[in-house]
């Protein structure tokens, strides 16, 4: 579970009654595409004919060009969420952090769950004497990445959900 029971007024739209812009919606959608391209090379090496994960990432850019409906991308995260299936864990964690990513064109709290499903990614990848040192890395790249005018919305979000993310963002 990703989304909280409550969910922040700040990451909903303000057509639906928050307080995010569509701007600041699109920039996290991106912010959450990059956190799931950073560790796309873990399914794709794994499953290197399997494009539907890239697919979703491309899919979410395009709704942030305005060349795709909300609706086709939310749809198009159900597609990045079946590669995971039976998939090893590095892969697996990879194409759903893909699902989550392009799922943020209709949630846009699902930008967290690109991150942390890429955190855990990372960690899958690593050693077990280095995974640790592999969350941390990829936790701060994360964060170096994070829109100026959103860090600390995302920041909070992180503190706030830190328990139902697996606790992948805590210091």
């Amino acid at each position: 579970m990703i989304l909280p029971s409550k969910r922040d007024p700040r990451l909903i739209t303000i057509r639906r009654g928050g307080t995010l812009t569509d701007e600041h919606h699109q920039l996290l959608a991106e912010w959450a595409a990059q956190c799931a391209e950073h560790v796309l090379p873990l399914f794709e090496q794994e499953a290197p004919d399997d494009s539907r994960p890239r697919d979703a990432i491309e899919v979410g850019r395009a709704w942030i060009r305005g060349e795709v409906r909300m609706t086709d991308a939310h749809n198009t995260a159900f597609v990045a969420n079946a590669a995971a299936k039976g998939r090893p864990d590095p892969a697996k964690f990879a194409a759903l952090a893909a699902g989550q990513a392009v799922a943020v064109a209709h949630v846009a709290a699902h930008d967290l769950g690109a991150a942390a499903y890429a955190i855990r990614a990372a960690v899958a990848a690593a050693p077990a004497e280095e995974a640790e040192t592999a969350r941390l890395g990829e936790r701060d790249w994360q964060r170096e990445r994070i829109p100026a005018e959103l860090r600390e919305l995302v920041l909070d979000d992180q503190q706030a959900r830190s328990l139902i993310c697996w606790n992948v963002f805590d210091d």
